[in-house]
């Protein structure tokens, strides 16, 4: 970090999402409901999914990843964010990397999941025959580990980077936490290799978004080739809560990291960041709830049975 003639910062200040002290208590006490519901809500799930035997499958393993994953990346943001609410926003600056890894790896393995589950509707839709033997649990463990894999090397590399970089004039980071284009704001390093670390990283997301795009491509074609209406109703059914998460991170990632540099501006930056770093974790499980019969009858199931023994 430190170079010649550069003086070397051990803390960050972190502006947050508002100077004003009023809006800062209305924001505390939305988040905290927000991060609550979002931990809550993504413990449940997977609770819920080991309870009922009937969410035993690879779709529902998938499913319980994510959530772990959701409330991993948020808890690495959320509970720094709202105690920022409440006192100085200060971070020293090795807590700024650890935080920028581990919600950048939890970010990426949740990319990599989203393709993965879709992989996993491709196969159960397209080739059902050959469901059980294509999706074994053995499959699955591998899937969901390299999964795991990916986000930690990709992050790994990234932050190496990332800490190359110097911050000789300012320590004073526009922004609720410790992300990459504040950072390289106010960097006062030859950013170019960082960058250039940061467009390899983003293959991970390249290949996802790939993987996703042609299963959908087969899943559709096979659906609009059924002849049943009910069929490709069904069909659909089982594809809608997982199209929808897609839809929302994916564009939501995008909007964040590929637009052109000039046309960045922090405080947008700021909204979106928040969007998918505080709110999609939360909106996962709900999507899956409301939009799934099989969760829908296993919640009904876990509270019945709950009522009935209490």
């Amino acid at each position: 970090m430190a170079v010649d003639n550069c003086t070397t910062f051990t803390e960050f200040i972190l502006l947050g999402l508002s100077g004003r002290r009023d809006v800062q208590q209305g924001l505390f006490v939305l988040f905290l409901l927000v991060y609550g519901i979002t931990v809550i809500a993504n413990l449940g799930m997977i609770l819920l999914i080991n309870m009922d035997s009937r969410l035993h499958t690879p779709m529902y393993y998938f499913l319980s990843n994510l959530s772990f994953c959701d409330v991993c990346y948020s808890s690495s943001v959320s509970p720094k964010m709202l105690a920022d609410l409440s006192e100085k926003k200060k971070i020293a600056y090795n807590l700024c990397v650890v935080q920028m890894f581990f919600f950048g790896t939890f970010a990426d393995v949740d990319c990599v999941l989203l393709s993965v589950m879709a992989y996993d509707r491709y196969v159960a839709i397209c080739n059902p025959l050959l469901y059980t033997v294509t999706m074994s649990r053995r499959v699955c463990i591998q899937l969901v580990a390299t999964a795991y894999t990916v986000g930690f090397m990709d992050m790994t590399i990234f932050t190496y980077f990332t800490t190359q970089l110097s911050f000789c004039n300012s320590n004073i980071i526009n922004h609720f936490f410790c992300d990459l284009p504040p950072l390289l704001a106010i960097s006062t390093s030859d950013t170019t290799t960082t960058e250039i670390a940061l467009t390899v990283c983003s293959c991970v997301v390249g290949s996802s978004i790939i993987t996703v795009l042609l299963s959908y491509s087969y899943i559709i074609t096979a659906i609009l080739r059924m002849k049943s209406a009910a069929g490709r109703c069904k069909a659909f059914s089982t594809c809608a809560s997982h199209l929808t998460a897609v839809a929302i991170f994916y564009g939501t990632v995008f909007f964040m990291y590929f637009q052109p540099s000039s046309s960045h501006s922090m405080d947008t930056d700021k909204v979106t960041s928040l969007f998918y770093a505080v709110v999609i974790p939360m909106l996962n499980p709900l999507i899956y709830s409301v939009r799934n019969k099989d969760v829908k009858g296993a919640l009904k199931k876990a509270v019945g049975t709950k009522l009935c023994t209490g």
